[in-house]
């Protein structure tokens, strides 16, 4: 499943050639996108490659092959500019269950069955992925109230909060963050990342936990939460 991003760029970059035998330039890509750096372009063309949808031929400028298009869901289309929205999938899934009646046989040595919907920056930032890859079994205490998912972390931008590169985040499925929450956050609707949420004046702080790394400073129009963490899951 694609972003909608990604979609867009692979329907210009496939009707570019059809018109005129000749991909466009990066120049051309990010402007047919309004993204505000060929950085951006970057990504998503290295995305597209690795879910094989395209293929860069090597020794030859601009010379990009689309191998196939997508003949099932791209992720927020026609949701207009909605971006990255990790949906749990219908169901019980990421739900806890209400406690049974004590006594109960059925008393809670159930898990809640998580989906994990793909990766998230804590470091460099790359797109997070839409696509269900598999569930994780949770321990129902683990959990609060709403709709979770997780997220696999790549990274060390937030080690300092003990948050390493492998380790799978349990996000509780949300839209609003308080200040020192650490949150699922969209920057400009293309790339999601983990970082502590913080308001400074009109501005949004995003802070990382490790002092290598600098905060971002955005305006509100360009964040959007989309969770906040309440877990970590780690593979010894």
């Amino acid at each position: 499943m694609l972003t909608r991003k990604q979609f867009e760029l692979l329907r210009f970059i496939n009707e570019r050639l059809k018109e005129s035998g000749v991909p466009p330039s990066f120049d051309e890509m990010k402007e047919a996108l309004d993204l505000r750096s060929k950085s951006g372009i970057h990504r998503l063309i290295t995305a597209l490659e690795e879910r094989g949808f395209i293929r860069r031929l090597p020794n030859r400028a601009r010379a990009i092959e689309v191998i196939k298009l997508p003949d099932f869901g791209v992720s927020g289309a026609g949701q207009g500019r909605r971006g990255f929205t990790p949906s749990v999938i219908e169901g019980h899934l990421g739900k806890v269950r209400p406690p049974s009646p004590i006594g109960s046989d059925d008393d809670s040595d159930r898990s809640v069955a998580v989906p994990v919907m793909g990766r998230i920056a804590a470091g460099t930032p790359i797109e997070a992925l839409q696509t269900r890859s598999h569930t994780i079994s949770v321990p129902p205490d683990m959990l609060g109230a709403g709709e979770h998912y997780a997220l696999e972390v790549r990274g060390d931008s937030m080690v300092e909060a003990g948050i390493l590169d492998g380790d799978m985040a349990l996000i509780q499925k949300n839209d609003n963050a308080n200040t020192g929450d650490i949150v699922v956050a969209l920057i400009d609707e293309e790339e999601a990342t983990l970082k502590r949420f913080r308001r400074r004046g009109a501005s949004i702080a995003l802070e990382p936990a490790n002092q290598a790394y600098e905060v971002r400073i955005l305006p509100p129009n360009r964040v959007r939460i989309q969770g906040k963490l309440i877990g970590l899951y780690r593979k010894y």
